[in-house]
């Protein structure tokens, strides 16, 4: 029987990866005060080593990028410590995991920031709702960035970088997507501005470009990914024309010959979204690998890289109920059942709990 394809070797610029199988970033919330990645973290990552490639949970550049309870920050001497433990076990267990750097804009709240408004594009407030120390509270208008700032923001995710680097991650990966800050000032919808940051395509995406150089500046362009959610209207993003937006963006990122693409672009399942999808037009521009999210069961994630559509296959929740997913596909194993009440709280339950193949309670 011929070999399956999620099983084979690939590469992602610099990263040589032994499978097209990748952890996708989750949030846990299960941070220690500080932004302190949890010790349990290094149990959790170590885990689910045998993908590909791990890519962490998102992990705030700033204080002023931070919207959630519990979440890790990456921004300090402190926090790469942290981290440093996860690092490590991962890479004894002989797995390769990339950082997530993440600053939310306006998916914030005044409790987070010692009643300063969170920072967006411009003064338009996203649509839902935030989880704060004082329980859900809905989202504001946030502040609109000065012109002036804009270099401040690049060197938070710089700084970031550069202790993804000291943390021993392997890689690090701009958060793009899902409504985030860098998403909001590509995407039309959440981004007016009238200066060199906002209008035209190529205006919107300066920030977000600016950043990818910062960093690649740190760790090289093959060792830097970057994810897009370009059919998402999470938290009430939306665009003209998200075909062109994105297609501009994937043309500039190419160019600058960064290690992958992710696109987090349902094929299945609540997220779905109507009309087209992105992601098969972004293949053509894009000359990295590429990594699609969404849905995916094993049939159609080996079917997806089979067919060339894409180079690797993130997965979710999957990946966090079976720690040993990758081996469960290729012995084509029953999967556990997730439990969504531990997905965001609690400590060991719903964390590391899950059994392996061949554990008593499995």
């Amino acid at each position: 029987m011929s070999t399956r394809v999620l099983f084979t070797p690939h590469a992602a610029g610099d990263l040589a990866l032994p499978n097209r199988l990748v952890l996708s970033p989750m949030t846990r919330s299960r941070a220690l005060p500080g932004g302190l990645a949890n010790p349990l973290a290094a149990t959790y990552y170590a885990q689910r080593a045998s993908a590909g490639l791990l890519i962490s949970e998102g992990t705030q550049v700033s204080p002023q990028g931070v919207g959630y309870i519990r979440t890790p920050g990456i921004h300090s001497a402190a926090q790469a410590a942290a981290w440093a433990v996860v690092t490590e076990a991962v890479h004894a267990a002989g797995g390769r995991i990339v950082a997530q750097l993440w600053h939310v804009g306006r998916i914030s709240h005044p409790d987070f920031h010692d009643g300063a408004l969170p920072v967006a594009p411009s003064a338009i407030a996203g649509v839902g709702e935030v989880f704060t120390p004082e329980g859900r509270k809905a989202l504001v208008t946030p502040r609109a960035l000065e012109t002036h700032e804009m270099a401040g923001i690049v060197e938070q995710f710089r700084e970031a970088a550069t202790q993804a680097k000291a943390a021993g991650f392997d890689g690090v990966e701009l958060h793009g997507a899902n409504g985030y800050l860098l998403d909001q000032f590509l995407r039309d919808g959440s981004n007016v501005r009238t200066d060199a940051y906002g209008g035209a395509i190529e205006n919107r995406a300066r920030l977000p470009l600016e950043v990818v150089d910062a960093v690649i500046g740190v760790w090289g362009a093959g060792r830097v990914g970057y994810k897009i959610s370009p059919t998402a209207s999470i938290f009430g993003m939306e665009d003209s024309d998200p075909a062109a937006t994105f297609g501009y963006l994937a043309d500039e990122l190419s160019r600058r010959g960064i290690a992958y693409l992710h696109v987090a672009e349902a094929v299945a399942g609540p997220r779905l979204a109507p009309g087209p999808r992105i992601a098969p037009g972004l293949r053509s521009r894009f000359g990295g690998a590429l990594i699609v999210n969404g849905g995916y069961d094993f049939a159609s994630g080996e079917a997806a890289v089979a067919s060339g559509e894409a180079d690797f296959i993130a997965y979710g929740v999957p990946f966090l109920a079976n720690p040993d997913l990758p081996e469960r596909f290729r012995r084509g194993a029953s999967l556990n059942e997730p439990d969504p009440n531990t997905f965001y709280a609690g400590e060991e339950k719903g964390y590391t709990d899950y059994p392996a193949l061949g554990d008593a309670s499995a």
